[in-house]
């Protein structure tokens, strides 16, 4: 009976894993279990009645009273109405004109995109989605490589969950009690290195194996002020969006909250009034714009736009139907979660591993890269938010006491084991067989790629994603130069 009490909090993990494959939603999995294991505790006297209340309090606290994830919703919205509006599309066909005679071009262009979507939205489900939707069919009919396409898509729609504002980075510096604005700033550069070495391999790739990705042939001559014109409509109107919601929280215009307000606003803005402002201006000169961008007449592409978009209100309420479905799912994570990681605690459960760290006589790095592992494996059957809101909680504070030398100083061990634990988180999106991202790709895939095709195409990227977060781990200083800068640190 001793033995069956000391270790309730592993029978809850086992229990959770067995569940998973019933089918059942995973957060009410989670809280079933938590509430299953917190009603054998008390049937056993490992807790009473009273310590059940705190769950409640904790739910309360640290979900709906908690002001930094009032954030999640505004990201979210923003995110799904850049969608829903069509400057996803137009950043798509402005990079695909720019990058057309380059080898690999569209699968340059898709990375490029893959990078500004992240910075613009940070939900990986949906960019993945999308960006499988429209670039996908467009490189098949290219004779693009299945695997070279599928893998681009894939690993570039994943790097929402790194580049800021990331909906995960929010929900890992208040689960730290760190500031969401240095969060940010320490995942920026990293999330440029992973889309740059993406670009790398790409370029080199795509060069010495052209076959894979045939050079586009000149549908005829684009001038330079049409290649102008071009950047303009699909980038600029989202790089300043980006500036004005990356910009206000590092240079300390506004706190993250506020910037994900601004965001929201932004987004509309651009959907409803600088959008059809552009594209209506363009119809009154009849400037030609590039095929890649429009059909063969202004006229055309006028009229298909406002086919897209039958009326401002179907839209933006279509656009918050999305949004509060998102978010709901997001949010009963969260209070499912708090039940199971609080349960766990109040079980000893967090006393375990600790003890068991504490006596196998690992060192500090040991003890690091058995996390490293175990966020991995949990990748593989969780959501990014299950593993976060689960292991944060258990491991944060025995990483954080860990000394580490000269390596990262002791005040910034959070935020570099945070951008170590996103990395990771990342990595388990893309790995097969159960890689969150893949499922997103094929269900929206033309029949003819198989999901063969996904597991081999993402492979060089999970390699790619390793590489990076060995150099993360071994220059600490890739994470925090930038909030080292703007700090005065």
């Amino acid at each position: 009976m001793e033995f069956f009490i000391e270790y309730l909090p592993l029978m809850m993990f086992a229990a959770m894993a067995l569940l998973l494959f019933t089918g059942y939603p995973v957060a009410f999995v989670m809280g079933g279990v938590g509430v299953g294991f917190a009603t054998i505790g008390l049937l056993t006297g490992e807790l009473i009645p009273i310590q059940l209340y705190t769950i409640a309090t904790r739910i309360w606290a640290g979900a709906a009273e908690n002001l930094v994830l009032t954030t999640i919703p505004l990201f979210v919205f923003m995110g799904v109405m850049l969608e829903r509006s069509g400057v996803a599309k137009d950043m798509l066909h402005s990079l695909q004109t720019m990058l057309g005679r380059v080898p690999g071009g569209l699968t340059l262009a898709v990375t490029l995109l893959g990078i500004i979507l992240a910075a613009a939205t940070g939900i990986v489900g949906a960019s993945v989605v999308m960006m499988s939707m429209m670039a996908l069919p467009l490189m098949l009919e290219k004779n693009y490589s299945k695997t070279l396409a599928t893998g681009t898509i894939a690993a570039s729609g994943t790097l929402g969950i790194l580049i800021p504002p990331s909906i995960m980075l929010v929900v890992i510096a208040d689960l730290l009690s760190k500031s969401v604005g240095t969060m940010f700033m320490a995942a920026f550069v990293p999330g440029m290195m992973l889309g740059g070495l993406y670009l790398v391999y790409i370029l080199v790739i795509s060069t010495l194996r052209p076959k894979l990705a045939p050079r586009q042939k000149s549908t005829g001559s684009v001038s330079f002020l049409q290649l102008i014109v071009t950047l303009v409509i699909g980038l600029v109107p989202a790089f300043l969006l980006i500036f004005f919601v990356l910009g206000s929280i590092i240079f300390g215009w506004a706190t993250p909250t506020e910037s994900a307000g601004v965001g929201a606003i932004g987004a509309i803005f651009l959907a409803f009034v600088v959008r059809p402002f552009i594209y209506a201006l363009l119809a009154r000169t009849q400037f030609a714009i590039p095929d890649a961008v429009a059909t063969k007449s202004q006229g055309n592409f006028v009229k298909r736009f406002a086919e897209e978009n039958t009326g401002w209100w179907t839209s933006l309420r279509k656009t918050l139907s999305d949004s509060m479905q998102t978010v709901g799912m997001i949010f009963m994570i969260v209070v499912c979660a708090t039940v199971f990681s609080l349960t766990f605690r109040l079980l000893g459960g967090e006393h375990l591993i600790t003890d068991f760290i504490r006596e196998s006589g690992y060192g500090a790095w040991h003890i690091l890269i058995v996390v490293m592992i175990l966020v991995f494996l949990l990748g593989f059957l969780f959501e990014w938010i299950e593993v976060t809101l689960i292991v944060l909680p258990v491991v944060a504070p025995i990483i954080l006491s860990l000394d580490f030398g000269d390596h990262v100083a002791s005040a910034d061990v959070a935020y570099w084991f945070a951008i170590l634990l996103a990395v990771n988180l990342q990595t388990s999106f893309l790995t097969p067989p159960m890689g969150p991202a893949l499922f997103y790709m094929k269900a929206v895939s033309p029949p003819d790629v198989k999901i063969q095709d996904i597991y081999v195409g993402i492979l060089p990227f999970v390699a790619l994603q390793i590489i990076g977060l060995g150099l993360i781990l071994a220059f600490p200083q890739i994470a925090m130069w930038l909030p080292h800068q703007m700090l005065g640190r």
